[in-house]
């Protein structure tokens, strides 16, 4: 009979406990810590570099596929696309053929400069004057409330303590 075919009953078999000490369960978990920080890590969009800053403007990304805000609009207002040459660092997001070509981009967003000046004209309007605008259409409701009568002249609100009050002096902020 072949030797290799023979049945040796003692082949391969090992005492398992000898043979090395299994590594605890809480061994392979992160901390506590570390768990917090790959959660926020999740949830936060952190796919595009920051681009460093730029004299003057004020750098953004802008999506090439989103039809209700296109980057021809963006561009009407002011928005001008980054060269890859005019940020240190940002060579490997150059495109390399089509219509952006020589821009940087990283998948579909390309990276848009905006001058400064644009830019705090754009945010006082978004972030100031159009806030400032709800507030004084939700003073004239308040006031059109307080002053409704029922069919027999009765008043139908009442302010409660101090009421609403609106500040209408505040100064335009620095974006």
């Amino acid at each position: 009979m072949d030797n290799r075919l023979k049945k040796n009953l003692n082949a391969g078999r090992t005492d398992r406990g000898n043979d090395s000490v299994r590594a605890a369960a809480e061994d392979s978990l992160v901390s506590s810590k570390e768990r917090r920080r790959m959660f926020r890590d999740e949830w936060t969009q952190e796919s595009l570099p920051t681009p460093p800053e730029i004299p003057g403007f004020h750098p953004c990304w802008l999506s090439t596929t989103n039809q209700y805000d296109p980057i021809h609009k963006r561009m009407r207002l002011g928005y001008v696309p980054v060269k890859a040459e005019e940020v240190p660092g940002f060579e490997n997001y150059r495109v390399k053929a089509g219509e952006h070509e020589g821009f940087v981009a990283v998948n579909e967003m390309l990276l848009f400069k905006l001058p400064n000046d644009i830019y705090q004209e754009m945010m006082q309007e978004l972030h100031h004057y159009a806030p400032m605008d709800e507030q004084e259409k939700v003073k004239v409701q308040q006031d059109q409330l307080l002053n409704a009568k029922d069919s027999d002249g009765r008043r139908l609100g009442q302010v409660e303590g101090d009421g609403m009050k609106f500040d209408q002096t505040r100064e335009v902020p620095l974006f």
